[in-house]
C-alpha cells in the first residue's frame, strides 16, 4: 500500500491499544476476548511488482512467524490506494495476513514491528492494520 489517506494514518496512530480495545467484551464461554488484526501489504515498488513469491515467503518466515508462532493466515489480494499526485486510482497485488492476538501491549509492539520491517525492507510508503475485538475460540479435535 502505497500512501493511505491522511484521515486513516490519523486513525491508525490514534487507535486504542489492544487492551484498552477488547475491555468490556463480554464472550460466551468457551470463547476468549481477543483481537483480530490485518495486516494489508502491497507488492509494488516503484509502480512495478517489486515484492517477488520468494521475498514474501522470507518475510513472513523472518519476521511474522517468529513473532506469532501460534499461527496466522495469508490471503492474496488485489488493493487500490488514490496517488496523492495524480489523483488517479493505482492497483496492486498484495496480501492480506490475519492474526489472531492477546489482548495485549506485547501483541501491539510485534504489528508495529512487522509493519515497520516492510516497509523499510520494500521501500512502502505505508502498511495498512486493521484491528478488532474478537471472541475466539479455537475448537480441539475430538
Amino acid at each position: 500500500m502505497r500512501a493511505l489517506p491522511r484521515i486513516a494514518l490519523v486513525t491508525l496512530l490514534l487507535a486504542p491499544s489492544d487492551v484498552a480495545f477488547a475491555q468490556g467484551l463480554s464472550c460466551p464461554t468457551p470463547q476468549n476476548p481477543m483481537v483480530e488484526v490485518e495486516l494489508l501489504f502491497g507488492r509494488n515498488i516503484g509502480g512495478h511488482l517489486g515484492v517477488s513469491d520468494a521475498q514474501w515467503r522470507s518475510f513472513v518466515a523472518r519476521e511474522i512467524t517468529p513473532r506469532f508462532p501460534e499461527g496466522l493466515t495469508v490471503l492474496e489480494a488485489t488493493g487500490q490506494w488514490r496517488d496523492a499526485k495524480t489523483k488517479a486510482p493505482v492497483r496492486e497485488p498484495s496480501k492480506i495476513v490475519r492474526i489472531i492476538v492477546p489482548a495485549d501491549a506485547a501483541s501491539d509492539e510485534k504489528v508495529e514491528a512487522i509493519a515497520a520491517a516492510y516497509i523499510k525492507r520494500f521501500r512502502q510508503d505505508s502498511v495498512g492494520i486493521v484491528r478488532r475485538p474478537a471472541c475466539v475460540y479455537f475448537k480441539p479435535k475430538t
